[in-house]
């Protein structure tokens, strides 16, 4: 494969020079760009943002700060999207656009970061995975012969078996809408059942909890999962993938995600923190009581679901050999 290939950009008459990538380039139609973003925002990370969010901050603190969130996580993302085509290239890789307006310095410092950054996702989707799987063991098996790390073992199994069957991100295809399924049954479980204890139970406790200390270090904590509730780490590499006009079709992607898309985590967060207060845990199907079957159903979802959406960064880990040929044209 040639370092460099030139395309015609549709609808300007220039030609765009792309640089060699593990991905398919421009081979899909925005709406599928708009599910990858949007089923990475609902995955099973969702089911805890009650505990980790809401509850460190309040019911002020937590509503302004997803506003917030959102608000600027949508600015930042149109600014990168908008600088995907330029210069006379693509840039298909966050460290594509730093090293080209930057330099050398600022390429290596940005592949190391991006990576560090998706390595801790793939970790946590791994144990989100691993602990909705010791979910559903405890609810038929509660003698704990097994550990939550076996069952991350066991997860982490799983990915990889997924990740090494699905070769590219445009390859995800029919399993968006898997993931989509997946997303709305434990997401719509979780709010039905939350609502079902919330109409029930007494009045709850809204207030932070715990000393200064220690509500320094919940806040600040809770600061920092608002930072990456949006954040893919990938969204030139998702851009690539883009039909042309690139940037049209990635805004429209990036405001599906950012109104239709978000409408389900709000849900599930303002709600999941209604039913139970302080006392809300940072997963929030462990709160829930119903049928034993529903909520099976639901821990199952999260574990195929969290399968699913770790393969959206874990694919960028197949261009390690791409992008460290890349880097000799900085050195």
């Amino acid at each position: 494969m040639n370092s460099k290939n030139r395309i015609n950009n549709v609808g300007e008459g220039v030609d765009i020079e792309i640089p060699d990538t593990a991905h398919q380039i421009s081979s899909d139609s925005w709406f599928q760009a708009a599910f990858v973003l949007t089923t990475s925002i609902n995955s099973a990370y969702v089911l805890g943002y009650s505990g980790t969010v809401m509850v460190p901050l309040g019911w002020i603190g937590g509503v302004v700060g997803l506003i917030l969130a959102t608000a600027i996580s949508l600015y930042a993302n149109t600014l990168v999207a908008k600088l995907h085509e330029f210069g006379g290239k693509r840039h298909i890789r966050y460290r594509d656009l730093a090293g080209f307006i930057y330099g050398r310095k600022a390429y290596c410092l940005t592949w190391v970061l991006q990576y560090v950054n998706l390595f801790m996702i793939n970790c946590g989707f791994i144990i989100l995975a691993g602990s909705a799987l010791k979910a559903v063991y405890v609810l038929f098996r509660d003698d704990h012969a097994m550990k939550l790390p076996h069952f991350i073992a066991i997860a982490g199994l799983i990915c990889a078996v997924f990740a090494i069957g699905i070769p590219h991100l445009s390859a995800l295809g029919i399993w968006l809408a898997v993931s989509t399924i997946l997303s709305l049954i434990y997401i719509v479980v979780a709010i039905v059942l939350s609502v079902k204890d919330g109409v029930k139970a007494p009045s709850r406790d809204y207030e932070i909890q715990g000393s200064p200390l220690s509500k320094l270090f919940t806040i600040t904590g809770a600061a920092a999962t608002l930072v990456f509730v949006f954040n893919t780490g990938m969204l030139p590499e998702i851009q690539a993938t883009v039909k042309q006009p690139v940037v049209k079709n990635m805004m429209k992607a990036l405001y599906f995600q950012f109104t239709v898309g978000v409408l389900p985590m709000f849900a599930v967060v303002f709600i999941g923190y209604w039913a139970y207060g302080s006392s809300t845990s940072p997963y929030l199907l462990n709160n829930v009581n119903g049928p034993l079957w529903v909520k099976a159903l639901a821990n199952i979802s999260a574990i195929l679901q969290s399968v699913i959406s770790l393969h959206v960064s874990f694919s960028s880990r197949k261009e390690l050999c791409v992008s460290q040929s890349v880097l000799t044209q900085f050195l």
